[in-house]
Parts: structure tokens; sequence; C-alpha cells
């Protein structure tokens, strides 16, 4: 196979327009320097971090033109951005407006009918002095604690690093299980390499799919892969429920739950209503995804969840043929905002392409090389994580046990 260029990938990016729909976005010099290795091209886009959502069209574009070259073998591209200062307060996740009170509409009850009990008004103290009372509640019988790996936004290799974490997790003695909460996306029956449908074991209760020794629950697994999930909140929310209320999760030390990407109401619902002990963030190195990554870190602290740390993904490559070291999407970010917000830093992920490929093929690299650096990393990760597990059950920090109703 002859070798690809990056005089031939830059032509080719000359046909994507860019956001100016004026020119193409070499002309405008938003693309990154261009980094070839074993034909698989790796660069990034410069865009706004407020039109970060808008132009998310605008990488995909571009990693579609370059994967159709002749002699390209994989491309990874990431949308970038110059550092703005992003939300560094509690103010990145607003708090929901004040509502007046309102009067309830009186209607007359059809004849025979029953009313409804009359509950008096009471005062509610809580309010008074700016926080809401929240009921304490059990957990999920059995599973020992529950920890979310979230992103603020998606395509930083969030489930990836969720499926390697839960593996990392039971490679190091741990009884795990893993939760694909990602109702829209769901991606574990295809990271595990699982297909069929959970046994009923009595009335609602199902028992989960098993992947490399993982207990696993998706909705990949109820509902056929070609089905759109067009579904309100309420709907997710019941499906949330049984995936993790009623299911016959037996005695795990760990449940790994994989959040949905983001930061809107389904994930701050979630995060208020799993009895979680803790929350992993992925982030990657660029300014863009550090800015997203705030937001979720503080979406957590609103709802008094601990946070564990964070993992900056794709944080470096090294180059298969030299061995040298390349920053792509730049280095250290996450390291650095970690340290700034007082939150443990855990590791850093390279850029390799084995991982993708590998969790494409449903064998995640703690699986299919147990041996290998990458492998090693995750382990790591899954190290420090359980070890935040532990500070926090010493020092009486975990969080309020509060679970899907």
């Amino acid at each position: 196979m002859a070798g690809v260029t990056k005089e031939q990938v830059l032509d080719q990016l000359k046909t994507v327009t860019g956001p100016d729909f004026n020119s193409n976005i070499v002309d405008l010099g938003l693309v990154s320097d261009i980094f070839i290795a074993d034909n698989k091209v790796f660069f990034s886009i410069t865009v706004p971090a407020a039109r970060a959502q808008e132009l998310e069209p605008l990488r995909s574009a571009a990693e579609r033109v370059v994967k159709n070259m002749p002699d390209v073998a994989g491309a990874i591209v990431a949308l970038t951005a110059e550092k703005k200062g992003g939300p560094t307060s509690d103010d990145a996740v607003p708090r929901p407006a004040p509502v007046a009170p309102q009067r309830p509409v009186q209607r007359p009850a059809p004849a025979g009918a029953v009313p409804p009990p009359r509950v008096a008004a009471q005062p509610a103290a809580a309010h008074q002095h700016g926080h809401a009372a929240a009921p304490v509640k059990s957990g999920v019988p059995g599973v020992g604690a529950i920890i979310a790996v979230a992103s603020g936004k998606g395509g930083v290799g969030k489930s990836t690093t969720a499926v390697n974490l839960a593996l990392g997790l039971q490679a190091n003695g741990h009884r795990v299980g893993i939760l694909d909460a990602d109702i829209y996306g769901p991606s574990m029956p295809r990271l595990l390499h699982l297909s069929g449908k959970p046994e009923v074991v009595s009335g609602r209760v199902l028992k989960p799919m098993e992947g490399y020794g993982l207990k696993v629950m998706s909705i990949g697994f109820l509902v056929d892969e070609e089905t759109p999930m067009i579904w309100r909140g309420p709907m997710v929310m019941s499906a949330l429920t049984q995936m993790l209320r009623e299911v016959q999760w037996g005695d795990l030390d760990v449940l790994v739950v994989d959040m949905p990407p983001g930061t809107g109401d389904a994930q701050l619902t979630m995060a208020q209503q799993v009895p979680l002990a803790g929350a992993v963030i992925v982030s990657t190195p660029q300014d863009l995804a550090l800015i997203d990554a705030r937001k979720g870190l503080n979406m957590f602290k609103k709802v008094d969840v601990p946070l564990l740390g964070i993992v900056e993904n794709m944080s470096y490559f090294i180059a298969p043929d030299t061995g040298n070291r390349y920053d792509i999407f730049g280095h250290g970010g996450a390291r650095a905002e970690a340290e700034r917000l007082g939150v443990p830093f855990l590791g850093e992920v390279p850029l390799v392409m084995e991982i993708r490929e590998m969790s494409d093929a449903g064998t995640p690299v703690v699986i299919s090389n147990p041996e290998g650096a990458q492998a090693k990393v995750y382990r790591e990760i899954a190290t420090k994580v359980w070890d935040q597990l532990q500070t926090a059950k010493t020092k009486g920090k975990a969080a309020p046990a509060i679970v899907f109703e």
C-alpha cells in the first residue's frame, strides 16, 4: 500500500466547506498539523467553543473524507478551541429558576367519584434555608458501590474508558458489573461482543448478560438495534429503573455506570437519583473538552456526588515506527484542571489505534492484550478509583444513598 502524504490529506480536506460557507477548512486555517503513522491520520479542527455542538457535523465530514481516501487505514479527528476561560464555578450548571406557587384549580368531581385526599400546606423549612431535604433511600441489594463514568460532551472515549475501567477493576480482583445508561446510544453490546436478550428470572426481574466475567445490562439487549429510541424523559427513567433495580446483579463490589454524554436534564436527573458512591470524569487534553468537563464536574458537585477523579483520554501518541511521542491534541490539560479544582488526577490514556480497533471488535484492550502497556494504564486507573472509594468510606464522605423511583 502506498503511503498517504500530508499534502494529499490537505487537498482532500479542501473539499470540506468551513463554517462561513465561503471557504474550506484548510484555507480558513482551522486544521492543525497533520500526523500520519501506518497510514492512519490524526489531526484536530479549531472551532469557537460556543459553536462546538453545531459544528460537530464539520468534524464528522472531515473525518469521513479522509477515511475514504484510497491509502488511508483510519482517521481520528477532534474538535479543539481557543481557551476562553470557560465556566469555572458552580454557575456552569444553571440552577432551576424559582417558580411562583400556583393555586390548584378546583374542578367538580364526577358523580360517585371519591375525591382525592386534601393535603394541608406544610411550611417548606428546608427551602427557607436554600436547601431541599432529600429522603435517604436504600441502595441496590448486593452492590457495594456504584460509580459513574461521565463526560461533558460526546466523542471523548467515555464508553471505551468505562468498559476498560470495569475490566481493570475485575483484573485487580474485584467483582464488577456495568450498566449502560445511554438509552439513545447504547454501546456495551458492541464493546463486549454480546447479543441476545436477558433471561427473565421471576416476574420482572432480569438476569444480566455476562461478558468477559462482567455482569452487563443495556437497553441494547432489550430493544432491537434498528429501533429508533424516540423516548421522552419518563420512558427513559422507567427503562433505567428496570435496568438498575430489576436486575439480579448478585454480589458485586462495584457497579460501573456508563453515563450518557453531556449535562442535560437526563444526566442531571440520573446523577440525582442513582445511589452513586462517586464519579469519574473523562476528558481529552484540548480546551474545548475541558470546558465541557467542568460542566460535568459541577453537575456532580451540585448533587453531592464525590468526584473520584479525572481521566485524560487521547493524552498523547506514540509513533509505532519510531517510538517518538507526539501531543497531537495538546497534553496535560486534564491534569492541570484536576490540580486547579482539587480533584484527583487518575491517569493518562494514550491515543492508540489498537484501543479503538479492539473496542470496535468487541475485545477491549484489557482483555485482548492484558500484559500490554495500555491495559496496564487502565489497571492503574482502576486501582486509584478503588483507593478513592475506600478513602471516601473511611472518611464517611460517601454520597447519600438515593435511588430511582
